[in-house]
């Protein structure tokens, strides 16, 4: 089979998370743009399969390795391992097709929720939260970190949470988001590598909602991680994220999720399982 080799990008990351490790969707995202150099341009992805098998260092660069699976007539696959240090960190295997018409087709029908516009981006919504007098005394720290942080898409929460109580809530999150920068119609190509990277973003701590009153995140990353792409979409174009947690147990967390476009087309579904370690949450009340 052939290989092709991709170098990935060293020195300054797109974003480093405050665990230090290289942050998942810019190498499933990476993964799938040395993926999709070795097909045709006729065709496109239509699903990935991902497993993140060690943690990525910020450090150094990350070098793909592209299997060319199997080129058939209408869908080619394509194995991708990246590593680092001479140890594969992450395995993907990719599937592109070529466009066919089907006279099946239906989907679920897109939540109703306010559009972007009318709604709070994160670094307003900190600025909120931060000049809240009832804020608790463990966020402002927290709160000033992420606002320091250079992440390259925008995120507008459609239901943000409140800081000054923390409150049980439903396993479920929407937010509309979008890549900073303009990407351009014609690269569909790049359009789904930049979903790939949006896709991991505050996904699988949907699945802490139900539980932050009582616990707080010591350990949580993620173990896989599975795309399908059902139709065009702009990644520079805001997208509604829905995203619903149907399961925790045993350290770990299942998400599900949905890239929705302003018109009500479904773009994306996602699906991720990660390892969630907690520790009991105590209260900043001195009663």
């Amino acid at each position: 089979m052939q290989k092709d080799v991709c170098l990935g990008k060293g020195g300054r990351h797109y974003w480093v998370p405050a665990s230090k490790r290289l942050f998942g969707g810019q190498i499933v995202g990476q993964a799938l743009v040395a993926a999709a150099k070795s097909v045709s341009e006729d065709v496109h992805v239509h699903s990935l399969h991902c497993y993140f098998v060690r943690a990525g260092d910020p450090k150094v660069p990350v070098l793909y390795q592209v299997e060319r699976t199997r080129t058939g007539s209408s869908f080619s696959v394509r194995s991708v391992k990246a590593v680092q240090h001479g140890k594969p960190i992450f395995i993907c295997q990719a599937s592109f097709q070529q466009a066919q018409p089907s006279p099946l087709q239906h989907q679920f029908s897109m939540p109703t929720v306010p559009p972007p516009e009318e709604l709070l981006d994160s670094e307003a919504l900190i600025d909120q939260y931060l000049r809240d007098p009832n804020l608790q005394k463990r966020y402002p720290v927290l709160l000033n970190r992420i606002a320091a942080q250079e992440v390259p898409i925008e995120i507008k929460p459609v239901n943000p949470p409140t800081l000054s109580q923390l409150q049980r809530m439903e396993p479920k999150q929407m937010f509309w988001v979008r890549a900073q920068g303009y990407i351009g119609e014609g690269d569909m190509k790049m359009h789904c590598c930049v979903a790939a990277y949006i896709s991991d973003y505050a996904f699988l701590g949907t699945a802490m909602l139900p539980h932050q009153c009582q616990h707080k995140v010591h350990f949580m990353v993620s173990l896989d991680h599975s795309m399908w792409f059902h139709a065009p979409f702009r990644a520079d174009h805001w997208m509604l994220y829905e995203c619903e947690s149907p399961w925790a147990g045993g350290s770990r967390g299942l998400v599900h999720g949905r890239l929705w476009r302003r018109d009500g087309v479904l773009a994306v579904t996602c699906a991720q399982e990660g390892v969630i370690r907690v520790k009991p949450q105590v209260s900043d009340s001195k009663l």
